[in-house]
């Protein structure tokens, strides 16, 4: 069975264009880190976690390698939200040669939805997209920061980008065969309706 997916290219074009979230209070123990060293094992673990009940399935395929080959790419990075010591939700960026920045994957993982982190994390990966070419010599300084989001997301996805001061450059429609949610592993089962990716 097959379904109709609608795709909203989103962008920044200017670090001005930032419109900030509040930062979770002090007590929530939230922090967010830069995993630094690539770690294929890490990064699938994010990518699964968050992206289990909302239908993440085009990197489920990818090989360890594609997976080290991807990360080690100068120019990328991965941002990890961490409440008391336990990984929140993350934001991947990837610099490419135009001197755009892709933030190619943003979520959190369900527990942690809904708890005032989805917006501060946003908030930090775009401020981190901005200024990407301070930690990587040699490489221009970003023009433009892009995502893309879809219906599959969650419901409350592109609010949050657009209160972030993302703008819609591009829409797009295409017919896919409808997957079931994965879950965070096999067995897992979707989890808990009515969270989203990014809250």
């Amino acid at each position: 069975m097959s379904i109709s997916v609608t795709t909203w290219h989103l962008e920044q074009t200017s670090p001005a264009d930032l419109f900030p979230a509040q930062a979770p209070p002090a007590e929530q123990g939230v922090r967010i880190v830069r995993a630094e060293v690539p770690s294929p094992e890490f990064s699938r673990f994010l990518y699964t976690a968050v992206g289990g009940d909302i239908r993440w399935t085009d990197r489920l395929t990818w090989p360890y390698a594609q997976w080290a080959e991807f990360l080690g790419r100068p120019g990328t990075e991965t941002w990890v939200a961490y409440e008391h010591g336990t990984p929140a939700g993350f934001v991947e960026l990837a610099a490419e040669a135009d001197g755009s920045v892709e933030i190619t994957y943003f979520g959190l993982i369900p527990a942690f939805r809904g708890r005032r982190i989805g917006g501060h994390l946003l908030t930090y990966g775009v401020e981190r997209a901005w200024d990407l070419a301070e930690r990587w010599p040699g490489r221009a300084p970003a023009k433009r920061v892009w995502l893309h989001t879809c219906s599959k997301d969650g419901p409350h996805a592109m609010a949050n980008y657009q209160r972030r001061g993302f703008r819609l450059y591009e829409t797009t429609v295409t017919e896919e065969d409808e997957i079931p949610a994965p879950g965070p592993w096999p067995g897992a089962g979707p989890l808990t309706a009515g969270h989203t990716a990014g809250e």
